[in-house]
């Protein structure tokens, strides 16, 4: 064989070696789970009231700003380093409000080796200015490492969630839109309230009417002004007529999803 064939041959069998290893690791990528929550739990590092909790503050706060923050707890991100799955993440779920890009994602892998990293900020577009690179990395290091050394996993989540959403209020991002549930049942009310003030003004104009006609009885019956009967009917025909209103709310329950935000890798990683 020519030292080039042989050549040859040797750069096909790198080639050949380094596809067969390349895509038994492509296969094994861990699947995005689907996004249903502002706190998905794939390991159990939370029970179900502080999983509840964390759901609650998230959504309070989306609903007073319009950002978007979520936690995503997975076993381990192998074969990918966390930041290569995180924004695999991001893309799927797209949090933030579109053109906003105010999305947040916080990615807690427990079972990485310290070579993958098993904490990560991943900062949408619109927040890198105040949730920079530096502070992302400053939150994992000084503000839910410590707690996570210490296996209080609940409160490394709320004590890093909190120091995200302080940097996030930093900045004047516009007010969050009404839900179409919301203006759905903003609609209702209005309905509501209108046609509860239709059915009042026709039940006074009957008050009235049966007032004149029974006063009209009154005065051919005791001869008095007719005038002091039709006034006196009327104001105790308003004051002996009760009228009640009910106020009523819908909450807007559901799955949760993102609002279309874009992520570029802006963020930081870290381990504790």
């Amino acid at each position: 064989m020519t030292p080039f064939l042989r050549f040859f041959s040797t750069l096909l069998l790198a080639l050949a070696t380094l596809f067969a290893g390349v895509a038994p690791a492509h296969a094994q990528l861990k699947e995005v789970p689907e996004l249903k929550a502002r706190v998905t739990d794939q390991v159990g590092m939370l029970d179900a009231a502080q999983r509840d909790r964390l759901e609650a503050v998230l959504a309070d706060y989306e609903a007073k700003t319009g950002s978007q923050i979520a936690v995503l707890l997975v076993k381990s991100t192998e074969p990918e380093a966390i930041e290569a799955y995180s924004i695999r993440v991001t893309d799927a779920w797209q949090l933030g409000r579109k053109g906003v890009d105010d999305g947040v994602l916080l990615v807690v892998a427990p079972g990485n080796p310290s070579a993958l990293r098993r904490l990560r900020i991943e900062a949408g577009r619109g927040v890198q200015g105040v949730l920079t690179d530096a502070k992302s990395k400053r939150i994992l290091q000084d503000v839910i490492a410590p707690h996570f050394r210490e296996q209080h996993f609940y409160e490394g989540l709320v004590a890093g969630v909190g120091a995200i959403a302080t940097l996030l209020n930093e900045e004047a991002f516009p007010p969050p839109e009404r839900t179409a549930e919301q203006k759905k049942s903003d609609k209702a009310s209005e309905y509501m309230f209108y046609g509860m003030l239709g059915s009042l003004a026709a039940g006074l104009v009957l008050m009235i009417i049966v007032g004149i006609t029974i006063t009209r009885l009154r005065y051919k019956a005791s001869g008095n002004s007719p005038g002091e009967f039709i006034v006196g009917a009327i104001i105790g025909g308003i004051l002996s007529g009760g009228g009640r209103s009910s106020r009523g709310s819908s909450g807007g329950g559901g799955g949760f999803s993102g609002g279309g935000g874009s992520f570029d890798g802006g963020g930081a990683s870290g381990d504790w």
